[in-house]
């Protein structure tokens, strides 16, 4: 077996570059608001995300909200587990909730959207970060190192957007015939952005396409960066649909819910 050179066995991990930004958390020459963006993007993820654990632990054993009501299961749970049996009422949402929750913060987008408004780095363009920084040795050291399974969530996460799918369908024939509910079109608009999400992925992208050194060389290259190019059209939007599909899942497991607590009715027409 080839033996590391020495010079490669000792070296450590690169420290971050210092950048040319002033030193110190939120030293900077700008006027402009530049706190706002990541203020607001903080704020409004931290909400998304409170409520998801809200519905995963406590939506049940504190207000007696059923995951089910009618046709329309939750987004937060598969049927495989909707019958598990767990302690203090928790939610079977906790067995699968790994998934797309570690889709989501490996995810490119995610990645820069809760280091810059909770890690501030940076917070903003030209601002400075904290100085304990200076030790951050990138993606390549415990913890960020396992940003790294992002396209190992990202299997797993289209697993479970094919399951998603067959629930919606399987919601507009309902009691043996075809119905539309208002419940139905939330988890089917749900599921498209779900899907706009995952499809919009950089590593899918990558998987696609990314790899090819010629386009043109084969029939199947070429198939690819046809499927590559519509894929780079929808990562251009990939931050849009990232926020887009976790207000509708929210939204979604809200409004099943609050139907199952008889808050709401799901008007709908038969056919």
């Amino acid at each position: 077996m080839t033996a590391w050179p020495a010079s490669l066995r000792s070296a450590r991990p690169p420290h971050k570059p210092a950048g040319t930004a002033p030193q110190g958390l939120g030293a900077t020459a700008r006027k402009d608001d530049w706190w706002s963006s990541p203020l607001g993007v903080g704020f409004w993820l931290a909400v998304l995300v409170l409520y998801s654990v809200f519905s995963a632990l406590l939506w049940q054993p504190l207000f007696g909200a059923p995951y089910e009501a009618g046709p329309y299961l939750s987004p937060f749970l598969l049927p495989f587990f909707r019958d598990l049996g767990l302690p203090f009422g928790v939610s079977p949402a906790i067995v699968t909730l790994w998934i797309p929750v570690g889709f989501r913060i490996t995810c490119y987008y995610f990645r820069k959207a809760y280091y810059r408004a909770y890690l501030a780095d940076p917070p903003a363009c030209a601002v400075g970060e904290p100085t304990i920084h200076r030790g951050y040795r990138l993606e390549t050291a415990l913890p960020f190192i396992l940003q790294n399974l992002h396209r190992l969530f990202l299997y797993l996460a289209l697993v479970l957007l094919t399951i998603h799918w067959v629930e919606v369908i399987a919601t507009y024939f309902h009691d043996g015939g075809f119905r539309v509910g208002l419940g139905s079109v939330i988890l089917l608009v749900d599921t498209v952005l779900l899907t706009l999400y995952v499809s919009s992925c950089h590593s899918l992208r990558h998987i696609v396409g990314g790899k090819l050194d010629c386009f043109s060389c084969s029939r199947v290259n070429r198939t690819r960066h046809s499927a590559w190019r519509r894929l780079s059209g929808l990562n251009q939007r990939h931050m849009v649909y990232a926020w887009a599909s976790l207000v509708s899942i929210v939204v979604a497991d809200l409004y099943i819910h609050l139907l199952g607590l008889g808050v709401l009715s799901d008007p709908q027409i038969r056919f």
